[in-house]
């Protein structure tokens, strides 16, 4: 395949103009690393931090943290991994490095050069980055920049998707569902009829009602200040809905659960009001397991005594174990466990990338919005 020697993407340098497409160089792969072509990129809320200044991240970055596409070049060193060019595959946004002591334990999640070099430097394993402007002046990545017609991924992230499967939808495999699915399997690991409260049901919360009826949660109660997000949620799953403007939440949900509380909830947003309504609506031992990143350096009240004299526990869920966890969730999406496809509910050009964060930012965005390549 022929790959150009520049390529488009959308590029943060000054957070007062926010992401413009830019003409940079193509990035190409090394060791352990592909070359995908992007076929779309998920506009997820994390972002959100990083574009308003929120979390102090290098710049000029590209974005982009969720996407799917097809491999166009790989790097040495993939002779074992089963990767080939012209395949289709998801990438998630938690990137192993394969080789620290977290990764060797098998905690992608905890992989400790992808906060290091990652997430704090822009950089990939080597302590490089692989984009640049056209003078040669280095361009930061998040996760692998995917907000570019071409990104490098490390192979340990990948994971090839069916031919049959939408491959623009499938992008939000890589975050919105892999975050769920880490926060159900993993943190939580929600047993079969247990009941669940899904605070915030924006992309990653959708997922998480969709996961949670495939592991057999009896209740599903989605909550949320939208009622037309609480639609979707009855559609996709949810078994009861409450809208936490509207009605006290904690009481509506001892209500359903017979004065009990849930078994488990999950927060979705990362904010402290929602992180209030959760603790607010497990049982006593309860599980509370939030998934949202905060804004900077965020703080949440928690009740001391409530939560030591009936035993609740507080669960962080930071992503999913990407090399066993991503081709789970793929297979789950390809047998329709996954309705991947109702969650994009708005696909834009690349140009339209900053004003859809801004719709975003406004809770104007139901579900997931993804950048079509295509378009």
């Amino acid at each position: 395949m022929t790959i150009p020697e520049t390529m488009k993407a959308a590029v943060l340098r000054d957070i007062d103009k926010g992401l413009e497409v830019n003409e940079i160089r193509t990035p190409h792969p090394r060791a352990g690393e592909v070359l995908i072509k992007v076929a779309a990129c998920g506009l997820c809320h994390s972002d959100l931090h990083v574009i308003g200044g929120a979390i102090d991240f290098p710049k000029p970055c590209v974005l982009g943290h969720e996407v799917a596409g097809q491999i166009v070049e790989l790097g040495e060193g993939n002779e074992h991994t089963g990767l080939k060019i012209g395949q289709y595959v998801s990438g998630a946004f938690l990137m192993p490095c394969g080789q620290c002591e977290a990764c060797a334990s098998g905690r992608d999640d905890l992989c400790a050069p992808f906060f290091e070099l990652n997430r704090l430097q822009g950089k990939l394993y080597d302590g490089a980055t692989r984009l640049a402007d056209l003078d040669g002046r280095e361009i930061a990545m998040y996760s692998m920049g995917g907000l570019a017609e071409y990104a490098v991924v490390p192979a340990t992230s990948v994971a090839v998707v069916p031919e049959s499967m939408d491959l623009v939808s499938s992008a939000i495999i890589g975050c919105a569902a892999l975050t769920a699915y880490g926060a159900v399997r993993r943190s939580a690991d929600l047993r079969f009829g247990e009941s669940v409260a899904v605070v915030a049901t924006g992309g990653v919360g959708s997922n998480v009602i969709q996961i949670a009826k495939a592991f057999g949660a009896s209740q599903i109660v989605a909550i949320d200040v939208s009622d037309d997000k609480l639609a979707s949620a009855k559609e996709l799953g949810a078994t009861e809905v409450i809208n936490s403007l509207t009605s006290n939440a904690r009481e509506e949900v001892l209500k359903i659960t017979g004065g009990r509380g849930v078994d488990v909830a999950f927060e979705a947003l990362g904010r402290p009001e929602t992180w209030n309504t959760a603790l607010d609506v497990i049982k006593d031992g309860g599980r509370m397991v939030p998934i949202g990143l905060g804004a900077g350096v965020q703080t949440a009240q928690v009740e001391i005594n409530r939560l030591v004299r009936r035993s609740q526990r507080i669960l962080g869920s930071y992503g999913a174990r990407t090399r066993q966890d991503l081709p789970e969730v793929i297979r789950m999406a390809a047998k329709g466990l996954i309705s991947y496809q109702k969650i994009v509910t708005k696909r834009v050009p690349l140009n339209e990338a900053n004003a859809t964060y801004k719709l975003l930012s406004q809770g104007k965005i139901q579900g997931r919005a993804v950048v079509d390549m295509s378009l």
